[in-house]
């Protein structure tokens, strides 16, 4: 049985209070035990030496820079919040991540790998991250109420920053989700609401409570993946990033793709006209608008009278 500190508890409990997620908790205490695992004591009798040279051993260790910002952000909440050391907290620094653009696959990629799908309930989940550009704890979460076939809409609640936000439900998809609905295995369910049923609930004996996990379904996209040849090292997050690319070359409005998306800033979803190959392929270069006009230039000496 583990042991909670009443450090540790505290910072739990001050976490609770401000609305962290599990996961956003989760990160904070992984990364204050891995400083008092440095420390070889507790992080509340840390000194501003300490915290540097903490910094500079996650930097000497090759630690990347996505995760010594994570451990910091933890940190700096242990000292700025529940052992209320500002003075500690101000000797936290962040470092800029290197900008990458997302990657994506292909339409036809995308059509080989929704024509592999394993399974009805593979193709249809991702059809639903492609086509509706959801987040994997998003189409893992959705519910029977949340499919409104009526407006022709998903509602997704919740989801990243705690935002509601609304996306299209295509003719294609309702079809796929109302042949998974007459297969769906529908064990355990008899007393709860059917708007409250989960459409993709674990297929665990007894668990049927739960719905699948994220990483249950990264495993079949990975599978899929495989079985479509793409070599590309891709995650399933690249379906949301194809969504969103793929939209945009279609010319569809990029504020519409930040609703879709549920970004705060534009800038977020702007992201994605670095690697919409599509339109960039089309831009005409300024060397071949050189070479236009010479050939229209060395066109009119020709055509001139003599």
């Amino acid at each position: 049985m583990t042991t909670v500190t009443p450090l540790r508890q505290r910072m739990i409990e001050d976490m609770t209070a401000r609305q962290l997620g599990p996961q956003s908790q989760r990160s904070h205490i992984q990364s204050c035990r891995q400083f008092a695992a440095f420390l070889k004591r507790s992080p509340d009798t840390a000194t501003a030496e300490d915290i540097r040279r903490f910094q500079l051993y996650l930097a000497e260790t090759g630690t990347s820079i996505c995760t010594r910002n994570r451990i910091m952000t933890g940190l700096r909440f242990l000292f700025r919040v529940t052992v209320r050391r500002l003075d500690l907290a101000t000797e936290i620094f962040h470092l800029r991540e290197p900008q990458r653009i997302p990657q994506v696959i292909s339409q036809d990629e995308a059509r080989r790998l929704l024509a592999v799908a394993g399974s009805l309930r593979t193709r249809v989940l991702l059809s639903l991250s492609y086509g509706c550009g959801l987040r994997a704890s998003e189409v893992v979460r959705l519910k029977v109420k949340h499919i409104d076939s009526a407006q022709k809409i998903i509602r997704i609640e919740q989801g990243k920053g705690r935002k509601d936000r609304n996306v299209m439900l295509s003719p294609e998809t309702i079809d796929l989700l109302r042949q998974w609905w007459k297969v769906r295995p529908s064990r355990e369910e008899a007393g709860s609401p059917v708007g409250e049923r989960w459409l993709f609930p674990s297929r665990k004996s007894g668990d049927a409570s739960r719905p699948i996990t994220t990483r249950q379904l990264s495993r079949l996209f990975h599978e899929a993946t495989d079985a479509a040849g793409i070599r590309k090292k891709v995650s399933l997050h690249a379906l949301r990033h194809s969504f969103a690319t793929h939209l945009l070359e279609r010319g569809t409005d990029i504020r519409i793709i930040q609703a879709l998306l549920g970004h705060a800033k534009l800038d977020a979803t702007a992201r994605y006209t670095r690697v919409a190959t599509g339109m960039i392929a089309a831009i005409e270069s300024p060397l071949d608008m050189l070479s236009q006009s010479r050939k229209r230039a060395k066109k009119s000496r020709k055509d001139a009278p003599a």
